[in-house]
């Protein structure tokens, strides 16, 4: 019976999905991470009609520069599905996508996807519901810090608090955790995305500069930093946009101090949901986060100086987990494959 459960198990392609605003990673049972793609979808208008046009990779790079009859949306806003019609669409294509060109498999899969902890019932309704039209036969739920923090490698199953912060494209995720649950759990809707905004949002209003979350979000990776420069300048990128004044293309040039003070608000709300769940913790938990340290997760873990901003803020130790990117999938990935783990699903 377990060699054919193994067996049909692997035919299936039971997958765990980290179905994330900015990007949506796909992990399947025996495998590991086989799909890391943006979650974007391009749809054109034929005859009045909605039809896809390309999903992920191939959406992503027609963002801002589609024809009228062509839009390339993003179908989660701030970790949650803003458009339940796309976000099916999208997870068809990528189920479709792993499983390859076989047309038989003896079942559906056995689809584990990850929310965030801020989620409401409805929700979480539409993403399962979304995951079962999209052909899964099981739909189970695990919330977001709690799959970053196994992915992490954290002693959840442990009577040992400890602190995750996931920092994704739509949420921030705080989180205490000890023996499987979330001692403490808040989600602010505060992240890549909105770090993004934050630079466009600046660059025009300091100079006269209108550029696209596409150039914002390279800003962000080159020389993005929650902290200012020693001498207040650091590194330099050029950026071109339109001028606002004269309604022409233009280039200038944008520093790290910049890029900071540009920052300093949605990093300062980071900063303040953790000093938050600190306030909120319990006495025996808190004395474990002293010893623990909090580890940093998501994509927004790899801004510069993010680590050393917390730290001086809470005085305790922060860590950046090994493979920020990825902790999510791989934790969810893990909640699939060992039973060890199971306890933490929900939605089944």
């Amino acid at each position: 019976m377990n060699f054919f459960s193994r067996i049909f198990g692997f035919l299936s392609q039971d997958m765990a999905i980290d179905l994330g605003t900015a990007n949506t990673l796909v992990y399947v049972r025996g495998r590991g991470i086989v799909l890391n793609e943006p979650s974007v979808v391009a749809l054109e208008t034929v005859n009045g009609r909605r039809q896809v046009k390309a999903v992920g990779n191939d959406a992503k790079m027609m963002m801002g520069k589609t024809p009228d009859n062509v839009q390339a949306i993003r179908p989660l806003r701030d970790g949650v599905i803003a458009d339940i019609e796309v976000a099916e669409d999208m997870i068809k294509y990528f189920i479709d996508k792993v499983h390859g060109k076989s047309s038989w498999v003896p079942r559906g899969p056995e689809i584990v996807i990850c929310v965030p902890s801020g989620s409401t019932p409805v929700e979480k309704r539409a993403i399962r519901d979304a995951a079962n039209n999209a052909g899964a036969s099981q739909v189970h739920l695990i919330l977001e810090p709690m799959a970053a923090a196994i992915g992490a490698g954290m002693p959840v199953t442990e009577p040992i608090g400890s602190m995750v912060v996931d920092i994704g494209g739509g949420t921030t995720e705080v989180a205490v955790l000890s023996l499987r649950g979330l001692a403490y759990t808040t989600s602010v809707r505060v992240g890549g995305d909105k770090m993004d905004e934050a630079i466009v949002n600046y660059v025009r209003r300091n100079h006269n500069l209108l550029i696209g979350d596409a150039t914002a979000e390279r800003i962000k990776k080159q020389i993005g930093t929650a902290l200012p420069p020693a001498d207040g300048i650091g590194a330099t990128v050029e950026i071109k946009g339109r001028d606002l004044v004269n309604g022409v293309p233009k280039e200038i040039t944008i520093n790290q101090g910049q890029v900071a003070d540009a920052l300093s608000e949605p990093v300062s709300q980071i900063i303040e949901s953790v000093r938050l769940a600190l306030e909120n913790t319990a006495p025996e938990l808190a004395a474990d986060i002293v010893d623990q340290g909090i580890v940093l997760t998501g994509g927004g873990a790899l801004l510069g100086g993010l680590d050393e901003a917390l730290r001086q803020a809470t005085g305790l130790p922060v860590t950046v987990a090994e493979d920020p990117l990825s902790c999510v999938a791989l934790g969810t990935g893990r909640a699939l494959e060992d039973p060890v783990y199971r306890g933490v699903l929900t939605g089944a």
